[in-house]
């Protein structure tokens, strides 16, 4: 199994929100610039972030996107499974199985998923954005700040 990129980029952005005040908005342009990915592509993340209620995007001059929840509470299980489309790992259908429903290996594979969310799920948003992370994330914005020639806060 391997995430999408689409995924990816998701906790991705969520990991970089983590890390800043939820007063101050942060633009697509900004994460896009700093893991080098297409703005276009992260409007579509940040769209289905916002609907899954874990980022609120700020309009105006000074808007941006914040977490609409604290890092703590977001569990990354239910996040992949928001992010990913709760799809089945095999898609049976297309093309059509000869073995035409009869087959316990869809079950199997669909026990196996929930077992991954599952133990996903152990681990918060707060979690995985600590330590390294929060130190690269942090120098991250700084470096973007001082390129703008802003002070930084952090």
């Amino acid at each position: 199994m391997q995430l999408t990129r689409f995924t990816d980029f998701g906790l991705r952005m969520l990991m970089y929100l983590s890390k800043h005040d939820r007063a101050t908005p942060i633009t697509i342009a900004e994460i896009a610039g700093q893991f080098d990915v297409p703005h276009n592509h992260l409007i579509k993340v940040a769209n289905r972030l916002g609907k899954l209620g874990l980022v609120k995007a700020l309009r105006g001059r000074n808007g941006g996107l914040v977490l609409a929840i604290a890092p703590e509470i977001i569990r990354l299980g239910d996040t992949l499974r928001g992010l990913e489309g709760d799809v089945p790992l095999v898609n049976c259908e297309d093309p059509p199985c000869a073995l035409g429903g009869r087959c316990l290996l869809t079950g199997a594979l669909r026990a196996g998923l929930d077992a991954f969310y599952a133990c996903m799920n152990e681990y918060t948003l707060a979690d995985v954005s600590t330590g390294g992370t929060e130190v690269a994330i942090v120098t991250m914005h700084r470096n973007y700040l001082a390129n703008l020639g802003v002070a930084s806060h952090h």
